[in-house]
């Protein structure tokens, strides 16, 4: 099957149902093998246990941003190229994506209490993850609320697209200002300053958490399909009955 054939809605829903038993069992091992990696890794030397809150807090901070760059590329699908499914990827992300971002806010804070002597502090880091949150839920409102589900669509597009300029001012935040959040560890320039038997448990469970994404996406898309399906046949049937019965 070719990728440009997925975008028929009947044609992907069939993709999907084959392929998510797959994207579920890999994220099933990803995870099981991700989490044996994680309970065996060393502690840290200044924070003890409480460091593997990372394993968690990493993945679904790169999540956050991941998700909201496929809302942008979907909207771009709603405005510019009427992709037939690129509304329903975006509108089947902005949940998935409120949720990463809220654990990764939440898993921040209880990280940074033992670390920093406090919950939260008005960084650039931790304020702009917060400004993402907020969007999440404006996409949200946009998305559930408008009486006119194609003109929300639209809205919500605008505010993908305006919204991804926060996507780089979270990642650059640390080097730009001075921020209590401790800057790339990971990619930057020459390598990685991570031990391999932390990297690699962290590595597992970032390709774990984003199958799961991938996962929930899918079935959310193959979900959001139907409803609207099923919406259509109700507003025809009642449309015949009102025409039946004047």
């Amino acid at each position: 099957m070719a990728v440009i054939d997925l975008a028929n809605p009947t044609r992907f829903i069939n993709f999907v149902n084959r392929a998510l038993p797959w994207f579920a069992a890999a994220t099933a091992i990803a995870f099981a093998f991700g989490l044996v990696l994680t309970m065996n890794a060393p502690d840290d030397y200044q924070q003890g246990a409480t460091v593997k809150i990372m394993y968690i807090h990493v993945p679904t901070a790169w999540l956050s941003m991941m998700c909201w760059g496929v809302m942008s590329v979907a909207a771009l699908g709603t405005l510019v190229w009427r992709h037939p499914l690129a509304d329903v990827a975006g509108k089947a992300a902005a949940p998935i994506g409120t949720a990463f971002t809220f654990i990764c806010l939440i898993t921040g804070s209880l990280w940074g209490r033992p670390t920093w002597g406090t919950y939260w502090v008005w960084d650039a880091r931790l304020t702009s993850m917060l400004v993402l949150f907020l969007l999440y839920l404006g996409m949200l409102a946009l998305y559930w609320t408008a009486e006119d589900p194609g003109r929300g669509s639209r809205a919500a597009a605008i505010l993908a697209l305006v919204g991804a300029i926060n996507i780089p001012i979270i990642k650059f935040s640390v080097e730009y200002w001075n921020t209590l959040h401790q800057p790339a560890s990971l990619f930057r320039k020459g390598g990685s300053a991570i031990d391999p038997s932390i990297l690699w448990p962290l590595l597992i469970m970032a390709l774990a958490f984003t199958l799961l994404f991938f996962t929930l996406h899918f079935a959310a898309m193959r979900n959001e399909i139907l409803r609207r399906r099923v919406r259509t046949m109700q507003m025809m049937q009642a449309q015949e009955l009102a025409g039946a019965q004047t």
